[in-house]
């Protein structure tokens, strides 16, 4: 049985200040929603619809691969300023996918639509 002193107790020991810590940690991401990195967090989604990318800016770490799905009626590309990757003309529902293995910042635009610009953002 459970006495109201208990919830009074106090953590001593280095093990079990981690070991709570730890606890407090996971429970407080599962609260926000967030999830701690696995092999298929390796994956990340743009959409494209209504002449926008969205996200317009996306963090990933290195090694995610990022899929642009075309949403929209009309067909779109994805071009990084520096020629690093681009896409053929996605008709709709087609996508298009980079892996990135590199960190930095990465602009992008839609070939056929140049006002439509994103931004991919790697960590390292």
């Amino acid at each position: 049985m459970i006495k109201p002193k208990d919830f009074g107790a106090r953590v001593t020991t280095p093990t079990a200040r981690r070991t709570v810590l730890r606890t407090a940690l996971v429970l407080a991401f599962a609260a926000a929603g967030v999830r701690p990195g696995l092999a298929e967090d390796a994956k990340a989604k743009v959409t494209i619809d209504n002449f926008t990318f969205a996200p317009a800016k996306l963090t990933i770490s290195a090694g995610t691969t990022v899929t642009w799905d075309n949403h929209d009626d009309i067909p779109h590309s994805v071009v990084e300023k520096n020629k690093l990757f681009r896409s053929k003309a996605l008709d709709t529902d087609e996508s298009y996918s980079f892996t990135f293995t590199s960190a930095g910042t990465y602009d992008y635009f839609c070939g056929l639509h140049p006002h439509m610009v994103g931004k991919i953002i790697v960590k390292p």
